[in-house]
């Protein structure tokens, strides 16, 4: 792999497809010489969420087994995204939906297509949310919106998206990837242990006191103090 993986979602969450992407993911972080990850779709879709049909046979199958999928596939594909050592960019070419919307929510930075179409999507076909979306959509645009969004599940635009709180650059659909992984790029040539250390603060701060975060952010200053990423750039710094 170069120091930018760039992993591809077909348009549906098969179980197949599943599989792949965790997978995917999984060699993505483990390789060190991986600096930054881009997850992205194919065409014009960015990931339209589960396959229903492939769900509803296997809920006429075994409805227990089926109802696995959420911890066997979604949440380690999220928390993969949403914690491994590097930064992880969304390049949302298309119709994101469901889960995919969870994904792509649960990256650290965000490109969206101009034209794309998002939404929740779950209670349309009698579900809630999974792939994190409860959490990362009351983010990004606050408990009321994403109340509206969750239980209405009407699709909305990414600049209604923008209005609301979402982050990220919105470009032309053509310009997506290009921006995506020149943003990778950016961030690979940078300070590997620092990045990671801002996503875990970044992680964990919703749920720290302030004198905690405090304790958190000491931790990490002091050990990060001591890196030769540290030293070079105050080197170079210095010597202007």
């Amino acid at each position: 792999m170069s120091a930018v993986a760039v992993v591809r979602m077909g348009p549906t969450l098969t179980l197949a497809e599943k599989e792949r992407l965790l997978a995917a993911l999984r060699a993505a972080a483990a390789d060190d010489a991986v600096r930054a990850v881009v997850l992205t779709g194919t065409g014009t879709v960015f990931s339209r969420g589960q396959d229903l049909r492939e769900l509803d046979a296997a809920l006429r199958a075994d409805p227990a087994a089926a109802a696995e999928t959420v911890e066997r596939h979604y949440n380690p594909i999220t928390l993969l995204l949403a914690t491994m050592p590097k930064p992880v960019i969304a390049a949302v070419n298309g119709t994101c939906a469901g889960a995919g919307l969870g994904f792509a929510l649960a990256c650290d930075l965000q490109v969206w297509s101009a034209t794309a179409t998002l939404a929740t999507a779950f209670t349309k076909v009698g579900l809630t949310c999974d792939s994190g979306l409860s959490a990362t959509l009351a983010r990004a645009v606050g408990h009321a919106r994403a109340s509206a969004l969750v239980l209405l599940a009407e699709p909305f635009t990414v600049e209604q998206a923008l209005a609301w709180g979402f982050a990220g650059d919105v470009v032309a659909p053509e310009e997506v990837e290009p921006r995506a992984l020149a943003l990778a790029a950016r961030l690979a040539g940078g300070p590997a242990q620092a990045l990671a250390a801002s996503k875990r603060l970044l992680a964990a701060s919703a749920g720290r006191s302030l004198p905690d975060t405090l304790r958190a952010e000491a931790a990490e200053q002091a050990a990060l103090g001591v890196t030769p990423d540290h030293a070079a750039a105050v080197a170079a710094f210095t010597s202007r």
